[in-house]
């Protein structure tokens, strides 16, 4: 019996032990900040070229930090000086943007300027970018207090699923002293044996060997009725949470679920984290992220701008009136969201726009003033699109010899074909439209379209050789036959 209690012991200390190195290896890996040097390194891995935009995306990135160390009211003063990317689509301005996202240890919002209008219409208005973030930010810090407190919540997920297999002893009830003296030895011989079991129970718990068992939960039904309002602009714009304002009124229903113990672990044990979570410590938290180190990626900044022109096709809902909306958000103001006020002094907006029907001096002066930083990205010619094709960790050619590497074929390019693909990438961004990188998803499609339908009913081979000659032979008429490539290249 004290070898098994030994044993048992021996079973949580060491799973205990484990999960929480894996917490501290998160924890540490989220504390870690990145030089400019170490963020360009990263963004090359997966960017080609644009040294200019990567370096001042890796100062301001940096900057960002630097300000947090800054102690006195120097902190107040320094303001982020944002950036606006101008250059042609698919030259990489958009996928630095992404990138950044996974590198910031930071809140990081995407957004399209083209999808805002002007207050007093109808559809988005600026503010709601801010709203987003807060949200994205709350999400953040809420999984992170989750894993801190992951271990206490699965023990006291363990407890629960205990307490349904085995419920606990019950004391006994009020009774005459004579009674309670006679029941007394019996109850603790009963609570030993509770405990006994309880604990074999537990490790087979840890081992999994009880996964496949069925037990029944009481689980709250937290689902309110979607309300509809009719209007530009609903309850979450306004901030308004629906679940606070009529949760209280509302009783809590709870309703039984037969789960397995592999599906109960996984809903108890985020019942339980929620539990142990402190929300406003949460929001507080959250609140500070954004202030302090948000960030917001506008693209397609140029569709908002050049509102005088007489070409300009399509609805025109005051683009000018977007560019007057966003000045006191890049500028500086308070934004109220359903978690409070939001103050976007410090937040750090970097712009992007092609340009290509406009210019950055169609922007209103008092918003050019406030992306003081301009960086133009190059356009992409053959030697890019090699490497485009090679170099990334998510290069095309990986991407599609993975996808067939799935049917157990191995896909091989030839030094030429992956030249002659980039070349010929690059010939027809010049006579047709120049839409950068983006040409190359459209031939390699068009390579490889017969291939990738024929297997694997008609392909029986383990290996495919796409040399020169194949290329060539997929892409010569259409290249050619200039009609023809504007409709499929």
């Amino acid at each position: 019996m004290i070898k098994e209690d030994k044993i048992i012991k021996e079973t949580n200390g060491k799973a205990k032990l484990k999960k929480k190195e894996k917490v501290n290896k998160i924890v540490e890996s989220e504390i870690r900040q990145l030089t400019p040097s170490q963020i360009v390194e990263e963004l090359d891995k997966y960017i080609i070229g644009q040294k200019n935009a990567k370096k001042s995306v890796a100062i301001a990135l940096r900057n960002r930090w630097r300000r947090q160390q800054v102690k006195d009211e120097m902190k107040d003063e320094i303001m982020p000086n944002n950036i606006i990317m101008i250059g042609p689509t698919g030259v990489g301005k958009t996928e630095i943007a992404r990138r950044i996202s996974k590198l910031a240890n930071a809140p990081f919002i995407k957004v399209e300027a083209s999808k805002f209008t002007e207050v007093g219409y109808v559809g988005r208005d600026v503010e709601s970018m801010i709203r987003e973030l807060t949200d994205l930010s709350v999400n953040i810090v809420k999984n992170e207090k989750m894993t801190e407190v992951q271990i206490k919540a699965e023990e006291n997920c363990e407890d629960r699923i205990l307490d349904i297999l085995i419920p606990p002893v019950k004391k006994p009830a009020n009774g005459s002293s004579e009674n309670i003296q006679n029941e007394q030895p019996a109850a603790q011989s009963q609570e030993e044996l509770n405990h006994t079991t309880r604990e074999n129970l537990r490790a087979r718990l840890k081992s999994g060997s009880l996964d496949s068992r069925l037990i029944e939960l009481d689980l709250s039904a937290e689902n309110y009725p979607m309300l509809q309002v009719l209007g530009p602009v609903g309850l979450e714009e306004m901030g308004i949470n629906l679940n606070d304002l009529f949760g209280n009124m509302m009783p809590k229903k709870s309703k039984k679920r037969k789960l397995t113990i592999a599906e109960a672990r996984k809903v108890l044990t985020q019942d339980e984290a929620n539990k142990l979570i402190d929300m406003d410590a949460v929001i507080k938290e959250a609140a500070e992220k954004v202030q302090n180190s948000g960030i917001v990626f506008i693209d397609e900044i140029d569709k908002v701008a050049g509102g005088h022109s007489k070409h300009s096709q399509g609805p025109d809902v005051s683009r000018e009136g977007v560019q007057r909306d966003l000045l006191p958000i890049v500028e500086g103001s308070t934004v109220i969201t359903k978690y409070g006020p939001i103050k976007t002094d410090h937040i750090l907006f970097i712009a992007s726009g092609a340009f290509h029907t406009s210019k950055p001096s169609d922007l209103i002066p008092e918003l050019q003033g406030r992306f003081p930083i301009r960086v133009e990205l190059n356009s992409l010619g053959e030697d890019e699109f090699y490497q485009i094709l090679t170099q990334p960790e998510n290069a095309l050619l990986k991407q599609y010899k993975a996808l067939l590497k799935s049917e157990n074929i191995e896909l091989n390019f030839s030094e030429e074909a992956i030249k002659e693909i980039a070349k010929i990438a690059a010939e027809v961004n010049e006579q047709v439209e120049n839409i950068g990188a983006r040409r190359l998803h459209t031939i390699m499609t068009t390579v490889l379209e017969e291939i990738l339908f024929d297997v694997p009913d008609k392909v029986k081979m383990n290996i495919m050789e796409i040399d020169k000659a194949y290329v060539n032979e997929k892409l010569d008429s259409i290249v050619k036959n200039r009609d023809l490539s504007r409709y499929i290249l």
